[in-house]
């Protein structure tokens, strides 16, 4: 479960920072290190929420700094 979570937050990571394609994507790095604002994680997490057809509200997810954490969140909300 997790690592199907895990792989859809990567997808949508590389929909909205293309600029890491084709660079190995650390799990327990930073999203700001990996180059997101608050806008991009915002709508990482938004399009993650989406595509798992979940209703859960975004500011619960605030804390998760890295793809692990946010894996983490929205497997405890599922």
């Amino acid at each position: 479960m997790k690592n199907e979570v895990i792989a859809l937050i990567k997808e949508n990571l590389l929909e909205i920072i293309p600029e890491l394609s084709g660079s190995q994507i650390p799990l327990d790095e930073t999203f700001v290190n990996l180059g997101a604002n608050s806008i991009d994680r915002g709508e990482l997490i938004t399009l993650t929420l989406e595509r798992l057809d979940l209703e859960i509200s975004r500011i619960e997810f605030v804390g998760a700094q890295t793809i692990n954490e946010l894996a983490d969140l929205i497997i405890e909300k599922k």
